[in-house]
């Protein structure tokens, strides 16, 4: 994991403006735990059990939300957005700051053609950012 003499020390522009792009057009998995899915389950108003039942898969011994075919997170609602978003897996609240986006100047750049938030907004800390990776780094 980077430190703060790298090349972000002075910390990366990024706002989210909530476009879809990271959840949307490349198959993939979010994962999720029981304590995620129950935080989930109680913003949307219905019981782990029922959420887990119609928007969970498991995948190799894990749980992973549903995507739509071709790779959207069923939960992206295109014109509206993330409908959990104040409660978003740690997986997308640390996006784009995960470690094969910061392994490089040039890696990051190649995410902001993916990202319009990346070089957008204020400037996020380098403190902010290891803190993102750490908690990325759970997630592998």
């Amino acid at each position: 994991m980077p430190d703060a003499a790298s090349w972000y020390a002075r910390g990366l522009r990024f706002h989210c403006l909530r476009c879809g792009g990271c959840c949307s057009g490349q198959e993939g998995y979010v994962w999720v735990t029981p304590e995620e899915i129950a935080r989930i389950a109680e913003f949307r108003k219905e019981s782990p059990e029922a959420f887990q039942r119609e928007h969970i898969r498991w995948v190799e011994g894990r749980l992973s939300l549903l995507e739509r075919p071709g790779g959207d997170c069923e939960l992206f609602v295109k014109g509206a957005g993330c409908a959990i978003y104040p409660v978003r897996p740690p997986q997308c609240r640390t996006w784009p700051f995960w470690p094969v986006n910061l392994a490089t100047p040039a890696a990051w750049k190649q995410a902001g053609t993916r990202c319009p938030g990346i070089g957008a907004g204020g400037r996020v800390t380098a403190e902010a950012i290891e803190a993102c990776l750490r908690e990325s780094a759970g997630l592998a």
